[in-house]
């Protein structure tokens, strides 16, 4: 029997970025033909996908590490390397996805076809052909490929369904789901039978709809109790909620009234399914006293203006006057929602004006510099290539950070600090580095002799 899993840990890492080629085109009378060194391709993606014939997230509880696909290096002959391949994971409809340190939702995945790029691939690191300029014909150096994005996610499946069946444990919850449709669900008479949801197709008339039979309910699940918020939260999506009554338990101070009232007390505590539309069945009147109690608490329960069913899952009796009233429930649900459209991921683009780095003072001579460029060029730049260090000394200076560490207060030997304090890279600053002076030989800067 296949296992139902609604929360996964996911380690996920994006592909790296290629390296780019430094080569010069060479032929027969033309030793000197101009650089020709393609780019690195880009890393492959780490994409959740909704799928509709996927309900359950075991997969990933089996196999928690997925990686993409590394772009290729760079090749001669201006030939560019190879993309890596993206990695899809096919998610069910409903799932959320988190921040596994920090809990932070990320992205709420509704609608078939809805994508999400988990972890995005590195950039492919230019090859010399794409740095020549005016300036400097020839490059001996090529960009190194950027390390994809590394991420430790969890996945939650809120199951995405019409109707709840709530109730007490071996209220008869699961003998109804599979009375209503082809779920077969353990069935046996001890409490907790059901650990996992059971969902079932139930076809009234022209409507078909979904039922979840989920975990039952005990005093202070709201809080966390028993299975607590592992029930609750496969509610949370269900458009219509059915109280399953037990008519025939034989457990001191338990009736269906108190049940029902216990269980409501539960769902309004958790505090988003109030307002759900509501359904009671009083189940098991095929036991004599459960008959008998059930013509009892019906009067009772519709005072409140509840719809009542008498049924019973094992006899099959009731069944379909309570199946084609939830269908029209459920009907009027859907023709009152909103029409479900794909999740839509929300761009923040940096604002305008912005540097897109910032200088701070760690000590008296100390300075941290951090942003997104600045950073990402540390990872392109090759150390052990004096002309790509030259480079980048050029990049950071066009970008303003070394008019940035003057207004700061450094002085020239001055300790910066590129990215982490713990992890980045540390420079002897020297002011006015003039960028425009002649590079010299290939592969070398005069500016570091």
């Amino acid at each position: 029997m296949a296992e139902f899993v609604d929360t996964v840990i996911l380690h996920i890492k994006a592909g790296d970025g290629g390296n780019g080629c430094a080569s010069i085109h060479r032929e027969k009378f033309k030793p000197l033909g101009g650089p020709d060194g393609g780019d690195g391709g880009r890393g492959g993606d780490v994409i959740l996908e909704v799928d509709p014939n996927t309900a359950t997230l075991l997969e990933y509880h089996h196999r928690p590490h997925r990686r993409a696909g590394n772009g290729k290096q760079g090749m001669g002959s201006n030939r560019d390397g190879a993309n890596g391949e993206d990695i899809v994971l096919a998610v069910p409809n409903g799932t959320v996805v988190k921040d596994a340190e920090t809990g932070e939702v990320l992205v709420d995945l509704i609608g078939v076809g809805t994508r999400y790029v988990a972890a995005k691939g590195g950039f492919g690191g230019l090859g010399n052909a794409a740095l020549a300029n005016a300036r400097r014909k020839a490059p001996g150096f090529a960009l190194l490929g950027e390390p994809g994005d590394e991420a430790e996610i969890m996945l939650e499946l809120k199951t995405v369904a019409d109707v709840a069946l709530v109730g007490f444990p071996n209220a008869g919850k699961s003998s109804l789901i599979a009375a209503l449709s082809a779920a077969r669900p353990k069935i046996a008479d001890y409490p907790f039978t059901t650990l996992i949801p059971n969902l079932g197709v139930v076809t009234a008339g022209e409507t078909v709809f979904t039922v979840a039979d989920v975990p039952g309910l005990i005093p202070g699940a709201s809080l966390g109790r028993g299975l607590g918020h592992e029930f609750l939260r496969h509610v949370e999506r269900c458009s219509t909620i059915v109280h399953v009554l037990d008519c025939a338990t034989i457990e001191p101070g338990r009736d269906p009234v108190t049940d029902f009232d216990v269980i409501e007390a539960e769902l309004a505590a958790y505090g988003s399914l109030t307002g759900r539309p509501r359904l009671v069945v009083l189940n098991k009147v095929d036991v004599p006293d459960g008959r008998d109690l059930a013509d009892i608490v019906r009067p009772m329960l519709e005072e409140r203006g509840l719809r009542v069913f008498e049924i019973s899952a094992a006899t099959r009796e009731g069944l379909r006057p309570l199946a084609y009233a939830m269908g029209e429930m459920v009907a009027q649900a859907r023709a009152q929602a909103p029409i479900e459209e794909p999740t839509r991921l929300v761009i923040r683009p940096r604002q305008l004006g912005e540097s897109g780095f910032s200088v701070r003072r760690v000590d008296d001579n100390t300075f941290q510099v951090t942003g997104d460029k600045p950073e990402r060029w540390i990872r392109q730049t090759d150390f052990a290539n004096d002309e790509a260090v030259g480079y980048l000394a050029d990049r950071l200076n066009r970008l303003g950070v070394e008019d940035a560490l003057v207004e700061a207060g450094a002085r020239p030997g001055a300790e910066v600090v590129i990215g982490s304090m713990e992890g980045g890279h540390v420079f002897d600053w020297q002011p006015s580095q003039d960028a425009r002076v002649a590079m010299g030989p290939r592969g070398s800067d005069s500016r570091l002799g």
